[in-house]
């Protein structure tokens, strides 16, 4: 696997121009993602990934900032194609099921 180092100290992109954080399989994105959905600041990222250290977090979070829009096409390709899963697939079964139970118990 071929890594290239980036001018932010914790951040190196992987073979496929990835940015992750050096010294982890996690990508940049993973922890915007995460940073975004729960509204958590830095702090509160540690303490759901401790593993990383506070110096990781605001590398990847100042690598965001400086390529927010690149890596905010790159969320926007990653919900479409989810959505567009969920549409081929359909309900699951198990789906449907908890639906009717819902539907008989007047929910």
């Amino acid at each position: 696997m071929t890594l290239l180092e980036t001018r932010y100290e914790h951040i190196i992109l992987n073979d496929k121009g990835v940015p992750v954080i050096a010294g982890t399989t996690m990508k940049v994105i993973e922890l915007v993602l995460a940073h975004q959905a729960y509204s958590m600041g830095p702090d509160e990222l540690h303490d759901s990934f401790p593993y990383l250290s506070m110096g990781q977090i605001y590398s990847a979070l100042a690598y965001y900032w400086d390529h927010k829009e690149e890596l905010d096409e790159d969320i926007q390709r990653r919900h479409e194609l989810v959505e567009q899963i969920r549409r081929e697939l359909g309900t699951s079964p198990l789906m449907e099921r908890l639906k009717a139970i819902k539907r008989a118990n007047g929910g």
